[in-house]
C-alpha cells in the first residue's frame, strides 16, 4: 500500500442507542469523542440510531410483521373461494 494517502484504521467503540448497546469494531471513522472501555483502554466513540441488535430486519420482528400481512392478504384472497363452495 502506498504510504500517506489511507485513512488510519483503527478500533471505535460504537454505541446504539435505541437499546443502549456497546461494540468495539475496527473502523476509520474520524471523530473527536473518546469512551474509556471496559478493558481499561480509551477509544474513539461513534453514536448510532440503529444497529443489527435494533435493526428490525436483524432481530426478526421484520419478518414477522410480513408473515402476519401475507397470511391476511391470503385469506382476503381466497375467501370467496371458500364461501361458495
Amino acid at each position: 500500500m502506498k504510504e500517506g494517502i489511507h485513512p488510519e484504521y483503527r478500533k471505535v467503540v460504537f454505541h446504539d442507542t435505541s437499546v443502549d448497546k456497546y461494540f468495539i469494531v475496527g473502523s476509520t471513522l474520524q471523530t473527536d469523542r473518546t469512551i474509556e472501555w471496559e478493558d481499561g483502554n480509551t477509544y474513539p466513540y461513534c453514536t448510532l440510531d440503529a444497529s443489527s441488535e435494533s435493526h428490525p430486519f436483524y432481530t426478526g420482528k421484520q419478518r414477522v410483521l410480513q408473515k402476519q400481512g401475507r397470511v391476511s392478504n391470503f385469506n382476503r384472497r381466497y375467501s370467496r373461494f371458500k364461501e361458495q363452495k
